[in-house]
């Protein structure tokens, strides 16, 4: 449920718990996703699970059938898969009209408007719109995200502003003129310009609204899901830096599919994978440290049904409340301080000046810890700054980047 502000002007209070999972496609998100769920249902939690993949799986992870409304699928537990073109009647209905017209008042073809009339976007803007509404509407205690892959969650995440900017770009007049503009053709066409504008308002407004409950670490988490694979460890990294830079709460990473040792015998078609998985796996550690690690086991078949979710579940949490935070503290910032130049703030507890050493090469950030080394990967716009200098204090690393001019 979604509370208004406190009196004194500060920011909403959320009585709604929000897990967001994300990840590499395939990686098994939404199975693990649909555990979760299923967990605090059981537990007693009154939780929704919303698919945001155009790639709908939840449906089968479930084995149940979905539609584009919420619909309860067990006991306190709903699904809803969302779909676009239903999102767009329901939410997006006389601004569709708004851009059909202005498009074709720019000299595109019918065509081609009506392409253009989806917003960059709009599929996670219609995502974040269910999720406003079930905020305002429903008594959900939990509410699960079963995300698109990693680059569509950025997307999801950073909505807002996006969408603000290429309206900008779209709209060749303002306010006024569009308000103007809607009077005359609602006259003589019978559309209702100006009452898309304000739709458009509301809309900003809602995806605002709850832009601010997922930026809000103690009532909205991110898990990452990866493979012990190194291309998909790459992108979880990366995801991880830009999540962190953006101010998003990541409390763990959840490593599916990780085969059993126990279970592949010595000389066999897998001994080599095993291998390369162990060395993956103290990848993951290092890289995502202190991040906890949840592991998954590979379970030798497809996941769906209550039973397969379960032994998931079990892996991920064991007895406990998946709902819990599982990590609160940031662990990497990005600040600007003075002109050209910032300051990266790395989160090293229990570590001795004299053991670090830092280097910067292209997009990573290479900082060598007595004889551990860790790779950060960096904002691409640090890309074009220099390293000037480095500090340790109270558990944290302060690395100064300068403009290549400046550091000269």
């Amino acid at each position: 449920m979604l509370f208004p502000a406190d009196d004194d002007g500060s920011s909403p209070t959320f009585g709604t718990r929000i897990l967001l999972f994300t990840g590499k496609g395939g990686v098994g998100k939404t199975t693990c996703a649909a555990a979760t769920a299923q967990r605090a249902a059981e537990q007693g939690q009154k939780t929704l699970i919303l698919s945001s993949d155009p790639a709908h799986s939840l449906a089968d992870a479930l084995d149940r059938d979905l539609g584009p409304e919420a619909q309860e699928v067990q006991d306190r537990l709903f699904a809803q898969e969302v779909d676009l073109y239903y999102s767009m009647k329901k939410y997006w209905g006389h601004m569709r009209e708004l851009m059909l017209t202005v498009f074709r008042w720019q000299g595109v073809d019918q065509i081609a408007a009506e392409e253009m009339a989806a917003l960059p976007g709009m599929n996670e803007g219609s995502v974040l719109l269910w999720l406003e509404q079930a905020l305002r509407e429903e008594d959900y205690d939990l509410i699960v995200v079963d995300s698109a892959p990693t680059g569509e969650t950025l997307t999801l995440l950073t909505l807002p502003q996006v969408t603000q900017w290429w309206l900008a770009k779209a709209f060749p007049f303002q306010k006024f003129a569009v308000k103007s503009l809607g009077f005359g053709v609602r006259k003589t066409t019978g559309i209702p310009l100006d009452k898309g504008y304000e739709e458009l308002e509301v809309i900003f407004e809602k995806l605002e609204r709850v832009h601010k409950v997922l930026a809000t670490p103690n009532t909205t988490s991110i898990r990452l899901v990866m493979n012990p694979e190194k291309m998909v460890i790459e992108e979880a990294r990366r995801a991880y830096t830009y999540l962190q830079l953006y101010g998003y709460g990541v409390d763990s990473v959840v490593v599916n599919r990780v085969l059993p040792e126990e279970h592949v015998p010595e000389n066999s078609f897998f001994e080599d994978y095993v291998q390369s998985q162990r060395g993956y796996l103290e990848d993951i550690e290092q890289s995502f440290r202190p991040l906890p690690m949840l592991q998954v086991p590979h379970l030798g078949t497809e996941v769906f049904g209550s039973e397969r979710l379960s032994c998931i579940a079990d892996a991920m949490y064991d007895d406990g409340d998946p709902t819990v935070v599982l990590h609160d503290e940031a662990t990497f910032k990005v600040r600007e301080e003075g002109d050209d130049a910032y300051v990266l703030d790395l989160h090293l507890p229990f570590v001795e000046d004299e053991e670090v050493g830092v280097r910067h090469r292209g997009d990573q950030l290479i900082v060598q810890v007595a004889n551990q080394r860790r790779n950060y990967i960096l904002p691409n716009f640090l890309s074009y700054f220099t390293l000037t200098a480095h500090t340790l204090s109270d558990g944290w690393l302060h690395v100064r980047f300068e403009s290549a001019s400046d550091a000269e």
